[in-house]
């Protein structure tokens, strides 16, 4: 469990940050582990406010269904896939596989 801050940008950061090498967690479980179920947009939106020093994985962050829904916001078009993949996370036609095995639940993880 994280301390929650007032700041849910911050806190929307912190927790992918929490994400562990190798597994993905969707801006929706991310925004009700915040306490805010119809806020998964905003997430997205945390994470795109992210400054490189910050060292924010937000590759790392699909939609819940395992899309790469944020790719257009890393520098080339296969950025995030290339990061994943580099973690050993196989995608294909921009969508993880194996999501079940990989899935990070922030509800779970970190109670």
């Amino acid at each position: 469990m994280i301390e929650k801050s007032t700041n849910f940008f911050e806190d929307a950061k912190a927790i992918a940050k929490l994400i562990p090498t190798g597994r993905v967690c969707s801006y929706g479980e991310i925004a009700k582990y915040l306490g805010a179920t119809k806020s998964a947009r905003m997430v997205g939106w945390a994470l795109n406010s992210s400054k490189p020093e910050e060292n924010i994985p937000a590759h790392r962050v699909v939609n819940r269904k395992g899309l790469l829904t944020g790719k257009k916001h890393f520098e080339g078009p296969n950025e995030m896939q290339l990061l994943l993949e580099s973690e050993g996370v196989i995608v294909i036609n921009n969508q993880i596989q194996d999501l079940d095995q990989i899935w990070w639940n922030p509800n779970e993880e970190l109670l």
